[in-house]
């Protein structure tokens, strides 16, 4: 098939969006199919590289940080993709690129194929004072976006629960999204593991408890924060990896709370750094209830690293309680589970053998794109399947 694929993110920038397209990107090219990628630019210049074309955009970042805008009308861009007539259009954006995405299958009568990648009333309070009216809001957006496609990918079950509710019109197909698990599948290094550990300070002997992420107010890392604070164990340190507009609040609030020495702040890394940073934890943590299909508790699983999380939907499937790590409720149940981790050596090796087998098993790259391909199959067709792929 001849597959455009249509995103307001991609590379050089780092989320979960990303991931995905670049992930999907690569497989379904191994796979037989010819690829091409419709994004926005840094800057204000479109232009081409290979089969990628970036729109000139222009930031948005009062709406949500690093968003951007389309600018340019791209007339000469679109009729060429128009021209070379995709079987079918998958877009993983609602804004910029859908209208482009949209005119290109209304001249080519590609099918628009729609992944849902952010639960926007988590979102709320980047764009409305009332979380109730920003919901409502979120709902009917939601609603007429995907009237104009052919079918829904949700990466979960949880996502799927959620468009039901919004009443969407269209099939909705769970496609949970895999990962290059090569990049993490290597047993880790333990002098590199220790050289990181002492570059970050971190004392000998100390327990890692491993976030990566964006630093935003809704992943709700300051719960962490308190939980570390009812811990009361001065061998346990908290790295952070990742940035965002939240960073400064944090800060600000492990200064306020005494935990200067015993959480990091690392920044964002490099992509091809990021396996190192869950090889050098002993515990993957987040609380974060925003998480669509959340590709960074994969990735540390598939690294080997247990992980103790916010219970969600999404996790269903993911994180199994007291096999490869737990699904908490409260600061009680956080601080439980982590003392019998700490305190079992025997708990922690089966624990990260099970988090690597899982991860292979279900969460590999090339089966998320052999799914996905079942889906433009079926929108090509105009199969009305609902169900999962």
């Amino acid at each position: 098939m001849k597959v455009l694929i249509a995103s307001d993110w991609y590379a050089p920038v780092v989320n979960g969006v990303v991931t995905s397209v670049l992930n999907l990107q690569r497989e379904l090219e191994a796979q037989g199919h010819e690829v091409r990628v419709l994004t926005l630019s840094s800057d204000l210049h479109t232009h081409e590289v290979g089969n990628v074309t970036y729109i000139g955009a222009m930031s948005a970042g009062l709406i949500y940080p690093g968003a951007r805008l389309r600018t340019a009308l791209a007339s000469r861009q679109v009729q060429a993709l128009i021209r070379w007539k995709p079987d079918v259009i998958h877009t993983q954006c609602e804004f910029s690129t859908f209208l482009l995405a949209r005119k290109i299958s209304e001249h080519t009568g590609a099918p628009i194929v729609h992944t849902y990648h952010t639960v926007y009333e988590d979102y709320t309070h980047y764009f409305s004072p009332s979380r109730a009216w920003g919901r409502r809001m979120v709902a009917l957006f939601t609603r007429h976006i995907v009237a104009q496609t052919a079918c829904v990918i949700a990466p979960t079950e949880k996502v799927r629960a959620i468009l039901e509710k919004y009443r969407v019109s269209r099939p909705v197909y769970v496609v949970p999204t895999g990962i290059d698990l090569s990049r993490f599948a290597a047993p880790a290094d333990p002098a590199r593991r220790q050289a990181l550990r002492h570059r970050l300070g971190i004392p000998a002997g100390s327990f890692v408890l491993t976030y990566v992420g964006r630093l935003a107010r809704e992943k709700n890392v300051e719960e962490l924060l308190a939980c570390l604070v009812e811990l009361d164990r001065s061998d346990v340190t908290l790295v952070l990896v990742g940035d965002g507009p939240y960073r400064p609040v944090l800060e600000e609030t492990v200064r306020d709370l005494g935990l200067t020495d015993r959480v990091k702040f690392v920044g964002m890394v490099k992509p091809a750094e990021v396996a190192d940073y869950y090889r050098m934890g002993d515990l993957f943590v987040s609380a974060s209830t925003s998480e669509t299909q959340g590709l960074t508790y994969i990735e540390a699983l598939a690294s080997g690293l247990p992980a103790l999380c916010r219970k969600d939907a999404c996790l269903t499937g993911v994180i199994e309680n007291g096999v490869n790590g737990w699904q908490f409720r409260d600061g009680g149940e956080f601080s439980a589970h982590l003392q019998e981790f700490l305190d079992d050596g025997t708990l922690r090796a089966s624990m990260a053998a099970a988090a690597a087998e899982n991860a292979r098993r279900d969460f590999s790259a090339e089966g998320f794109a052999r799914h996905a391909a079942q889906v433009y199959a079926a929108a090509i067709e105009g199969e009305g399947l609902c169900q999962s792929a």
